[in-house]
């Protein structure tokens, strides 16, 4: 009897031991197997700069337009009909500099970070053209990349924000390159002016804490078959010349022309130069969900 019981034992822990070994295996296979699918998938990306954004013939002779009218560009290079963002920098149409954010690297998308040339050089409209010329560079230009024409998105910081605006609202600019604004599958202004910006303001001997809305305000091309809109601020206790005020009109008077796809989001404790980082992540969920909808809908 101690004898039959001795040897139940014995099996009873060679079976234990058996499946442990099995398990172990198990694991390791599939750990295996898992991370040659993740290398299989994994995406990589190539970094181009300083490319021009208009044809020879039009910066031909000046230097000025040489130096400035280009940009850098972030894209995947092994996947297929990926979005972009065209990213305007900040700085007042007077300063700044052409940037890829960090937040928006690896992320499955492509970002142009455009340069454009700044006044007093030039007047502040030269800058909406030369952004309207950079983002007509991405519709002509983006599937010979991999990139879809249906995904293209603009945004921007401050300045930025404004020339996402005046682009996607002001259809006359891309025009000029046989674009219709409304082909952008989406406008993501951080902070920029609605009304006409202080710049142009400064050009015309306005003061910059006197607004006015004219031809050169984003305010001033509501309509209701804009492109759809995430407006982004930081707190209005805390913003520059009252800029949530602005943009929360800019956002009632789409919605009163009868904009079905617009939203404002204000950064609480955010100031006006904290608010980009912040507002990033935001933009990525948005350019996902909207790209996600549109191919759905194809």
């Amino acid at each position: 009897m101690l004898n039959h019981l001795k040897t139940s034992i014995r099996i009873l822990i060679g079976i234990k031991i058996d499946m442990m070994k099995l398990r172990i295996t198990i694991v390791i296979t599939l750990t295996f197997l898992m991370t040659n699918v993740f290398a299989q998938e994994k995406t990589e990306y190539k970094t181009e700069t300083t490319i021009p954004y208009y044809n020879e013939d039009t910066i031909k002779g000046d230097k000025y337009m040489q130096e400035m009218c280009v940009f850098d560009f972030y894209y995947p290079t092994n996947i297929k009909n990926f979005s972009t963002i065209v990213w305007f920098h900040g700085g007042g149409l007077t300063g700044g500099k052409r940037q890829i954010p960090e937040f928006l690297k690896e992320k499955g998308i492509a970002v142009i970070g455009v340069e454009y040339r700044l006044s007093p050089n030039i007047k502040a409209v030269d800058c909406i053209k030369d952004a309207a010329a950079a983002t007509a560079w991405a519709f002509k230009n983006i599937e010979k990349y991999g990139g879809s024409t249906s995904l293209i998105f603009v945004s921007g910081m401050s300045a930025g924000g404004y020339l996402t605006y005046m682009v996607g609202l002001d259809k006359k600019y891309l025009a000029v390159h046989n674009i219709d604004a409304n082909q952008i599958a989406g406008l993501i202004p951080f902070s920029g002016h609605a009304i006409t910006h202080f710049t142009v303001r400064k050009e015309m001997g306005i003061s910059g804490k006197q607004p006015i809305i004219d031809d050169m305000a984003p305010l001033y091309y509501v309509r209701a078959d804009a492109p759809p809109m995430l407006i982004i601020t930081g707190d209005r206790e805390l913003e520059m010349l009252g800029r949530y005020e602005e943009n929360a009109y800019m956002t009632r008077m789409l919605k009163v022309a009868g904009h079905k796809q617009v939203q404002i989001h204000e950064l609480d404790g955010s100031n006006h130069g904290q608010m980009m980082y912040s507002a990033l992540p935001l933009l990525y969920r948005e350019v996902k969900s909207l790209s996600k909808k549109i191919v759905d809908n194809k």
